[in-house]
């Protein structure tokens, strides 16, 4: 009889086993052993930990916190049976990652990383724009919103954080705002109007809003490195529920500061960088919404009103900084601040600006900020002196340094058919005689070159309702369409067509019938219609460039940014006021007209 087998520790160490299955024996075998001893610990109980108990009425009264990086915090809700209730249906604010971070991705080559181009933050009007905003304002809402608006904000990634806000420049910080009503409640409607204000020092802009109809808005927050420091983001509710484009809307104006966070933006080690802005070409007119910003290159800090009432603050031939604008910063004489958008816009001189203009005709149709627009650049541009441009206007203007080049401005006035009234807007299109009016200019064999229009101001007192403006912008591109569609079938050159948005009301006008969320959402509608209709080539966001400066009337009466320097107590009580920001205009108008 054979002697028995001796037996061995385990079969896993058979040598006849590969090494590395044992291993993995092993491993499952530790892991088993691991889990059996913490088996009695209490996970739910671990867990309860970090989760916060969110007070629906915390946010009443909520100090203006801060954050190191608006993306990095996150809440959980751990809401009782009845918040639960409260909360039905409403989805959960969720924190955004800046749009350009990439601090989770791992190089593992050991090589420096490559340069991450970042992105701008930009605006775009919707597809579709007048059926959706139409359908919305039309929107009922639902049981839980139908009785209740909005009180307050809750905004994630700044409202919960109790330290200095510090965000990296270049970046896009993106956030989200929740409404709630005065229970402290999400509200689960959208059309509510917030004004946004990003400023610093050199620095001006509106972060767009993205409302997405369910009570919770975006905004991105952006500044290039070459202006890092410190910034207010101010955030107003100036109307609530659609309720600036009521035909009456002063007695619904909300107009409540809800929120001023002190913010500094840092530059960083990364390699992160923006593309840089490039002078505007001629493609770069067919966007429809601009996201531009206000930048300062100079200041003189002892400038003081001339006794025409002008701001000489700068040498006229100051230069611009690269990429921000070229040319000569003084001739805007705004003490050192211009405009930028997608794309940054050259400064003309008389020079330049007649070898343009020279041998064309140039047609304005809008309301009266065409009359200060038109003075503005034939005084302060083209060195053409003129006290003022009627409502109606047609001339040959001469340079009179050099009489061989001259150029032709006619204005017609479009707040009514007859050029003394006002309030009618596009209304003013259903007359037979204005409307024959306006085509004898574009009916014989030399027409304009260019065709500039505006409308909104006069049309915000007119139309009773959105519904009724949407009906009258479309027959008004449809009146374009035919007049320009009969230029064309002569074989005569069709004039292109720029389309200048209204401004932005500023100071107490904020409030009235012509008030920004109104101005915004007519400006949205007409370029809509007159995109269907195949009327416009290019587009100037004048509501964007007049936007940083409509808070108060130091740079507006209200209506108009463009009233003719002057050494006179203003509306806000000072003596003089600034007339710059239409003065970029007339440069950002030239831009498009002499752009290649």
């Amino acid at each position: 009889m054979l002697p028995e087998k001796p037996v061995h520790a385990s079969w896993v160490f058979r040598s006849t086993i590969h090494w590395s299955f044992r291993v993995l024996v092993l491993a499952v075998v530790l892991g088993l052993m691991i889990f059996w001893a913490i088996d009695s610990l209490d996970v739910s109980d671990f867990h309860k930990d970090f989760l916060v108990k969110f007070d629906v009425n915390l946010v009443k009264g909520l100090k203006n916190f801060s954050t190191t990086n608006g993306s990095d915090v996150s809440i959980n809700f751990n809401l009782t049976n009845q918040e639960n209730q409260d909360f039905a249906g409403i989805q959960e604010v969720s924190p955004i990652k800046p749009l350009n971070d990439t601090t989770d991705l791992v190089n593992v080559t050991g090589k420096p990383p490559a340069p991450v181009i970042l992105k701008w933050v930009s605006a775009e009007l919707d597809p579709d724009y007048s059926s959706n905003l139409l359908a919305r304002w039309l929107t009922p809402g639902g049981e839980p919103c139908k009785d209740s608006s909005t009180e307050d904000i809750f905004i994630q990634g700044l409202d919960n954080l109790d330290h200095q806000i510090d965000l990296w420049a270049g970046d896009r910080h993106e956030y989200v705002i929740q409404a709630l009503d005065n229970s402290g409640r999400p509200r689960c409607l959208g059309g509510d109007y917030f004004e946004t204000d990003l400023s610093g020092d050199a620095w001006k802009s509106r972060p767009p809003i993205k409302d997405f109809g369910d009570g919770r808005y975006s905004f991105s927050l952006q500044v290039h490195p070459d202006f890092v420091g410190d910034y207010n983001l101010t955030i107003i509710l100036l109307f609530r529920h659609y309720q600036g484009l009521k035909f009456s809307p002063e007695r619904f104006a909300f107009d409540k500061v809800l929120r001023v966070f002190p913010i500094t933006f840092k530059n960083s080690n990364s390699s992160h960088r923006l593309p840089e802005i490039r002078r505007c070409k001629k493609s770069d007119y067919t966007r429809d919404a601009w996201a531009g910003r206000w930048t300062r290159h100079g200041k003189n800090d002892e400038c003081m009103i001339s006794k025409d009432g002008r701001y000489r603050c700068l040498q006229r031939d100051y230069p611009c900084k690269h990429p921000w604008c070229d040319g000569s910063l003084g001739s805007v004489e705004s003490n050192g601040w211009v405009y930028s958008t997608h794309c940054s816009f050259k400064l003309f001189d008389a020079k330049a600006a007649w070898r343009c203009l020279n041998n064309r005709w140039l047609f304005f149709w809008g309301d009266s900020n065409h009359c200060d627009t038109i003075r503005n650049m034939l005084n302060f541009v083209l060195n053409v002196e003129i006290a003022t441009v009627p409502r109606l206007f047609d001339m040959n203007i001469t340079n009179p340094k050099n009489p061989g080049q001259s150029v032709r401005i006619t204005s017609v006035f479009n707040g009514h058919y007859n050029h003394t009234g006002n309030y009618q807007g596009l209304n003013s299109l259903y007359n037979d005689a204005y409307r024959d009016y306006l085509k004898k200019y574009f009916s014989g064999e030399i027409v304009p070159d260019t065709l500039i229009m505006n409308s909104g101001l006069h049309d915000g007192v007119y139309w009773p309702n959105l519904r009724k403006f949407t009906k009258g912008a479309q027959d008004a591109a449809a009146f374009w369409a035919e007049v320009l569609g009969g230029v064309r079938r002569r074989k005569v050159v069709v004039p292109e067509v720029i389309y200048r948005t209204t401004v932005a009301t500023g100071g107490y006008a904020r409030r009235l019938v012509f008030n920004p969320n109104k101005m915004e959402a007519f400006n949205g509608v007409l370029l809509d219609k007159l995109r269907q209709f195949g009327v416009i080539d290019h587009v100037v966001d004048h509501f964007d460039m007049t936007y940083p400066w409509h808070f108060d009337n130091r740079c507006n009466d209200g209506v108009h940014y463009g009233r003719a320097p002057a050494k006179m107590r203003w509306r806000d009580g000072q003596i003089g006021h600034q007339y710059f920001v239409d003065l970029m205009l007339c440069h950002v108008l030239l831009n498009v007209l002499c752009a290649r």
